[in-house]
């Protein structure tokens, strides 16, 4: 498939969103009705094959139909070196895998969780670090769906 606008995806899929970092990927999936994006996983960044081939093991097990990646945009909204880098990502994979892929603005969705397992969740720095990046995605990915559903 290819790189979509997120207006394409259509309302009967099953989500997976994705939050691209250098060491990680957190994982959130959508809830069939896609109105909740709930924290799945987080996978330790390897080599390129070994990342798809677990990202493939989850799309199968999940069955996911489309992806949204988060796109980390500068607070001005230009794009700079890990837009670039998340962008290559999304192409690489795009090659193992057919499922429409939609990017999201990401901006902040690091901090606005951390602080949230600070403030509300009270967690320690130790726990945060266990499940700050599928959090993330999860924050990403409900973003996308709230709009989604404000599109109708």
């Amino acid at each position: 498939m290819a790189v979509v606008d997120w207006r394409e995806l259509k309302a009967e899929l099953r989500i997976l969103g994705l939050d691209v970092g250098t060491k990680t990927i957190g994982l959130a999936l959508s809830d069939a009705t896609r109105i909740v994006a709930t924290p799945l996983r987080t996978i330790k960044r390897t080599k390129f094959a070994a990342d798809a081939g677990c990202l493939r093991a989850v799309i199968g097990e999940m069955g996911v139909d489309a992806l949204v990646i988060g796109l980390p945009l500068s607070m001005d909204g230009t794009e700079g070196p890990r837009c670039q880098s998340v962008r290559q990502f999304a192409a690489n994979l795009l090659e193992t895998i057919d499922l429409p892929v939609a990017f999201w603005d990401e901006r902040l969705s690091t901090a606005a969780v951390e602080r949230m397992l600070i403030r509300e969740a009270d967690m320690p720095r130790k726990r945060r670090a266990q499940v700050v990046d599928k959090a993330a995605a999860a924050y990403i990915l409900q973003g996308a769906l709230d709009a989604m559903n404000r599109q109708g």
